[in-house]
């Protein structure tokens, strides 16, 4: 094919509007030439090209809980109905992540790092066109069960692992993991974790003086806390030592302070800031510190979140939130954080991301909507 657009972003930047994108059958990227070498047979479409967007975070298996959780709650109250009102029929489970999965793929998403805490997802995954990159969350905040919960996540990631699927174990949230199930996550092999980070200010009050709003959360659920102590430190500062020399993925970040991300940098890590607007706004209704994590080089990626904490799965739709809300922000940046820094997230680079001769990465054109081409 021999595809021509409006203009080109390859990844990284735009490069002009008389450029023509070249792949094979099979998507597989052969060169980028001028239109006067093209030749005959080229294809108009009406839009921007651009590689397939990679959503670096999702929650697939939470699907069937679209529209269920009110808006603005907070994030305690949040995981508080989501937890008591998550179990369903199987195959309501199933019809919603099917179709979850379809509307990622309509909506030009071609890579997802998903979020599970069960196996139910397998199939679906098993037999999508997207590639998936499945975190099996562990998650137990008493360290008396820190083994058991360990030792159930892992089974999870076995099932993953014998379908043939790309899959890894990580920590949940700091407000969620004591500090024996943080030690055995880190003592894996496993270099690609991800883990909900400072997503609400509450996690912040744990750890510094073990106040605030989850105190409720663990008493409604009788979950005891007289083991823990906080640190006196934000939580980011509070965990990130377990976690040196491996490919870290902090997702939301909404309530990230510039203390913490110059903690961050001078650790012995390779960090990736995801960042969930629109559910940051749905849950908590607060932005993340775009500006601070754009002022110190993060690197940025984007994420959906959940049809819990979300009105749809679409990465275009957290890109145009994000104009609107940082409208200085060069496109052509935002598009980066969408293609190639969320495939380096996922270690995906060599496929995804980009159009670089060799990868397959998936071709859409952006205009009014989201066109998937290849």
């Amino acid at each position: 094919m021999k595809i021509l657009g409006e203009d080109i972003f390859d990844g990284t930047r735009f490069l002009g509007d008389n450029q023509v994108l070249i792949t094979d059958s099979e998507g597989v990227v052969k060169a980028l030439v001028p239109l006067s070498e093209a030749g005959e047979d080229v294809f108009k479409v009406n839009g921007i090209l651009c590689p397939g967007f990679v959503n670096t975070h999702c929650h697939l298996e939470l699907s069937h809980m679209e529209g269920l959780v009110p808006k603005g709650t907070g994030l305690p109250k949040f995981l508080q109905t989501v937890m008591e009102q998550r179990q369903f029929d199987l195959d309501t489970i199933m019809s919603a992540m099917r179709r979850a999965e379809q509307s990622m793929a309509k909506a030009g998403i071609v890579a997802v790092g998903d979020i599970s805490n069960n196996p139910v997802s397998v199939d679906v995954k098993k037999n999508s066109r997207l590639y998936f990159h499945t975190f099996v969350e562990s998650m137990g905040f008493v360290d008396a069960s820190a083994q058991a919960r360990y030792d159930y996540a892992s089974g999870v990631v076995k099932d993953f692992s014998e379908a043939g699927l790309p899959v890894s174990m990580a920590p949940h949230a700091p407000y969620s993991v004591s500090a024996t199930l943080f030690q055995l996550i880190a003592n894996r092999s496993e270099r690609l974790l991800t883990i909900h980070n400072q997503e609400s200010q509450a996690e912040n009050d744990l750890y510094l003086d073990k106040s605030g709003a989850f105190l409720d959360f663990y008493q409604h659920f009788n979950i005891p806390i007289d083991s823990f102590v906080a640190s006196g430190k934000r939580s980011l500062e509070s965990y990130l030592r377990y976690f040196e020399h491996k490919n870290l993925l902090l997702v939301h970040n909404t309530f990230t302070s510039g203390e913490d991300v110059l903690f961050a940098r001078q650790s012995l890590l390779n960090l990736y800031w995801c960042l969930c607007i629109n559910a940051n706004l749905y849950i908590e209704s607060a932005l993340p510190p775009v500006e601070l994590l754009r002022k110190n080089n993060c690197t940025i990626t984007l994420g959906t979140d959940s049809l819990a904490s979300n009105d749809q799965l679409s990465i275009w739709a957290e890109i145009l939130n994000l104009r609107k809300h940082f409208p200085a922000i060069p496109l052509a940046e935002i598009l980066q954080w969408a293609t190639i820094n969320g495939a380096k997230a996922l270690g995906i680079e060599q496929q995804f991301g980009s159009f670089e001769v060799g990868k397959r990465p998936g071709v859409i054109s952006i205009s009014e909507h989201i066109q998937r081409i290849i």
